[in-house]
């Protein structure tokens, strides 16, 4: 069990030992209908499997190894077609691969490795049941007949104690602490109101100009962003769980090429891509937890480059003050006055077990004036140039 900040290269540390082991002791080639990988990758979104599978291609380059990936939103036959040719190197998202499973397309009986990647956010977030049918109730070997790790740059205690079941005897491997970010990113906390957001957004990307990932909490208020910035005059897109995996693999590979440099996203695209140039990442709406936090800002500042965060920060938003201090302090950032004001508000809330009646406003770390009302969304926008993103 691996934990590492997020850019630090834990791909790599996954990929290239087992890449080595099976080129030093290649697995039996079976002759069967059924693929039959020796390497299984398992990841919780299409994005991150697909970008570990493209990984997988450079390493085992002009070698053997053959490599997969099967994940939800794609044509079903193609990836059977790709599968049948032989793979020794599987990367899935559960939800596919247990379909693949039940259709006979695909055997774990030859399993010799199991990666999780994010294996905190699969374990936490609905995974559990699919990932337990694979690894339990299917023909993998058990877990002393298989090596079987896991990786994450955040890793819960109570996700630790149920990542238990999947190993065996296992090792805690930290760089530096859990679940806590990188020197090299710039963390700015900003006060702002939920009426101020719009007129606080354009002037951060004015600002600080190129590439930029920007993070709302629902799927709604990621297309709307994204409209309103591209009326802006901003080349923007989003992405989000809704959309179909052809716009969302479109929307990807135009802000990696830079036809697009703002991207507006859920969470579906904070766990583990690896976006080079990300210049500026901003929390429109911070996260519920601390957790996601870490690793959205991790999008920037990746393998020791510099990166800035920002983040808008209110009163809906008092549960993150304590680890939010705790993150700033322990990366040396500055820490906004009203931070620590509203951290000791509420120390003295808990102290003296008041549910909440008085309303508490710290003092606004950057004022905005509204000036006039903001222009009315289009129905939809079309991007010119990214597949009509």
């Amino acid at each position: 069990m691996a934990c590492a900040q997020t850019g630090s290269g834990k791909t790599a540390a996954f990929l290239i030992p087992v890449i080595t082991k099976l080129l030093n002791n290649p697995p039996e080639r079976v002759r069967s209908s059924k693929a039959h990988p020796a390497f299984l990758i398992l990841a919780p979104t299409r994005e991150l499997a697909i970008q570990i599978h493209k990984e997988a291609l450079k390493f085992s380059y002009n070698s053997w190894i053959r490599t997969a990936v099967v994940y939800g939103g794609a044509p079903f036959n193609s990836q059977t077609r790709e599968l049948e040719r032989g793979v020794d190197i599987l990367v899935a998202t559960p939800g596919r691969l247990l379909d693949m499973l039940n259709r006979s397309k695909i055997s774990l009986s030859r399993i010799r490795y199991l990666c999780f990647d994010e294996a905190d956010q699969m374990l936490d977030m609905g995974f559990e049941k699919d990932i337990r049918r694979i690894v339990e109730q299917r023909d993998m070997p058990d877990l002393n007949h298989r090596t079987t790790t896991m990786f994450s740059a955040t890793f819960p205690r109570e996700i630790r104690k149920l990542a238990e079941d999947f190993l065996n005897n296992y090792l805690f491997i930290s760089v530096g602490r859990v679940g806590s970010t990188v020197e090299s990113i710039t963390q700015v906390i900003k006060f702002v109101l939920d009426n101020q957001k719009l007129e606080e957004i354009l002037k951060d990307l004015r600002q600080t100009p190129g590439r930029t990932l920007i993070f709302t909490e629902t799927k709604r208020d990621a297309d709307s962003l994204a409209r309103y910035l591209y009326d802006c005059g901003f080349p923007a897109t989003g992405i989000h769980g809704d959309r179909n995996q052809r716009e969302r693999e479109a929307a990807l590979a135009s802000f990696k090429s830079g036809r697009i440099t703002v991207l507006v996203a859920t969470d579906v695209a904070s766990r583990g891509l690896d976006i080079s140039d990300v210049v500026h990442v901003v929390n429109y709406d911070l996260p519920a937890s601390i957790d996601s936090y870490v690793h959205r800002i991790g999008r920037t500042g990746r393998a020791g480059r510099k990166g800035l965060a920002t983040s808008y920060f209110n009163e809906a938003n008092h549960a993150l003050t304590k680890d939010l201090l705790l993150i700033l302090k322990e990366s040396n950032q500055e820490v906004p006055e009203f931070l620590n004001k509203t951290s000791t508000f509420n120390s003295f809330k808990d102290r003296r077990h008041r549910g909440g009646s008085r309303s508490f406003r710290p003092v606004p770390y950057t004022t905005v004036t509204q000036k006039r009302p903001l222009p009315p969304m289009p129905p939809h926008y079309v991007n010119k140039g990214t597949n009509n993103m």
